[in-house]
């Protein structure tokens, strides 16, 4: 499925925030230092809207509660931010949160998990999955709870509620993903089919991110890392989907194929891919009208399926 075909690219719009996360990826060197490179993502968005961010401990995770103004707090959606398991934050995400936040009408629970290379695989599931154990003390059931995510936290969002199958048979409600990355292999036919498209990242600097995070001794096809190889039975008991993804991505097939995948298992996924549009496009909405109208989306979707009224066609 396609993205909105009346909202057009604008071409100087895009080249434009092309242009300003090259400048963050141009400063960095083999020797740059993690702390360097992650301050530098921050910085790139800066913005952070009018939504009440508020700090929280989730069980011993650092967390913050997003919430634009009049939004229903006994529905939640708990977001994980991407930067490959190694840069991101609640702050370089803080914006995105609470524009979602607004469209969905609901309170968001960002969550800082653990970053790689000091925490590898699995410590940022075992810190999502502590943070959802936390919402449920706190009186909240998982069919309260929907998840979100871009790129590392996108596939992060999906392994998460892999995970959860293992634990009894609720469910969250519902999972949007933006770029999900799902398959740390990096075997989709789409890293040769956009690798001219894409202006960022190609085939080699996804698998470097992958070991990064793996370490020496985790498969990068273990389904808890790599949600796009789990079983036919777990992907068919998946809560709906809605996977969003730039068309210019090389990593267009992550979202495609495990949408595909989810599908055929019995499951229900729906895939949008946005003509013209990059990696997390979604967060540049001050540049992209693209990005304020996925977010628009998302929201729409994930209200739809934490009991909000219903508000369109995109629900599976």
């Amino acid at each position: 499925m396609n993205g909105d075909p009346s909202t057009t690219a604008d071409d100087g719009a895009v080249e434009a925030v092309i242009a300003k996360v090259r400048a963050v990826y141009g400063r960095w060197r083999r020797d740059t230092p993690v702390a360097q490179m992650r301050a530098d993502w921050d910085q790139l968005f800066g913005a952070t809207g009018d939504a009440r961010f508020t700090p929280v401990q989730a069980d011993g995770v650092p967390c913050a509660w997003i919430a634009a103004p009049g939004v229903r707090e006994d529905r939640v959606i708990v977001y994980l931010h991407g930067g490959g398991f190694q840069v991101g934050s609640l702050q370089s995400h803080r914006e995105l949160m609470g524009r979602l936040s607004a469209a969905a009408g609901v309170r968001v629970l960002g969550v800082d998990y653990r970053l790689a290379p000091e925490h590898r695989h699995p410590a940022p599931l075992e810190d999502a999955l502590t943070v959802i154990r936390w919402l449920g003390q706190q009186g909240l059931p998982l069919s309260h709870i929907a998840l979100a995510g871009d790129s590392a936290g996108g596939g992060l969002a999906l392994a998460t509620v892999l995970a959860l199958q293992g634990l009894g048979d609720e469910r969250p409600a519902a999972a949007f993903l933006m770029s999900a990355w799902t398959d740390l292999a990096a075997t989709g036919e789409s890293y040769e089919t956009r690798k001219q498209a894409d202006p960022i990242h190609q085939r080699p600097m996804i698998q470097a991110m992958a070991r990064n995070f793996l370490g020496p001794q985790a498969d990068a096809r273990d389904p808890l890392a790599s949600p796009l190889y789990a079983d036919a039975a777990a992907l068919g008991r998946l809560p709906p989907l809605l996977l969003q993804v730039g068309d210019r991505e090389t990593v267009l097939s992550d979202s495609v194929e495990f949408a595909q995948r989810v599908n055929a298992a019995g499951g229900r996924a729906v895939c949008q891919a946005w003509p013209e549009m990059v990696h997390v496009f979604q967060q540049f909405p001050n540049e992209l009208p693209q990005a304020r109208a996925a977010l628009a989306e998302g929201g729409l979707f994930l209200a739809a399926h934490l009991g909000g009224p219903s508000t369109g066609d995109i629900a599976p």
